[in-house]
């Protein structure tokens, strides 16, 4: 039997990037202060990490699920440059008033609803007492909370030092 590990969930619109509304070209990316040193920081905890975000963007029609793969890919392409990663991207296509008739309903993993989590939990061996997710918003918190998880609200200019302040001496 494989050991437990603890994870790292965050969402990214708002607390891995800023937040200028259905990001998903490279060129309007933009990491939040202190994104990539938090990731680092976890990764060399031995904390796997993982996105876990709403992308309603799809439904609405604003873009597909290859550019969110694509964005997803450059994202580690720009984490690897400074020696860290994401373990696995997690994305809610749905939203019930999209466009988009086959991402058009309510579904299980929109956040707050836990699904996104919990196939995170079905695939890996994750020890969820020592794990915590990291979001902007109360349905970030709520869908952690639902599975058993510690939620931090982001509520910061620089996500490292929100970690330092919020998050990390209750981790150690």
């Amino acid at each position: 039997m494989r050991q437990k590990k603890p994870a790292v969930f965050f969402d990214r619109d708002g607390v891995l990037n800023s937040d200028h509304g259905y990001t998903y070209r490279q060129q309007e990316f933009e990491w939040m202060p202190g994104a990539i040193q938090t990731i680092r920081y976890f990764n060399d905890l031995g904390y796997l990490v993982f996105v876990i975000t709403n992308q309603s963007g799809i439904a609405r029609g604003f873009y597909t699920e290859q550019d969110v793969h694509a964005l997803h890919a450059f994202m580690n392409q720009e984490l690897t440059k400074n020696g860290s990663h994401i373990d696995e991207f997690y994305y809610c296509p749905h939203h019930p008033q999209g466009k988009i008739a086959q991402y058009s309903f309510s579904c299980d993993c929109r956040k707050p609803e836990p699904g996104m989590l919990r196939k995170v939990l079905k695939k890996w061996n994750i020890d969820i007492q020592r794990s915590l997710m990291i979001g902007d918003r109360i349905s970030d918190i709520q869908a952690a909370e639902a599975v058993g998880i510690k939620g931090y609200l982001f509520d910061d200019a620089n996500l490292y030092e929100f970690a330092l302040k919020r998050v990390i001496g209750e981790i150690k």
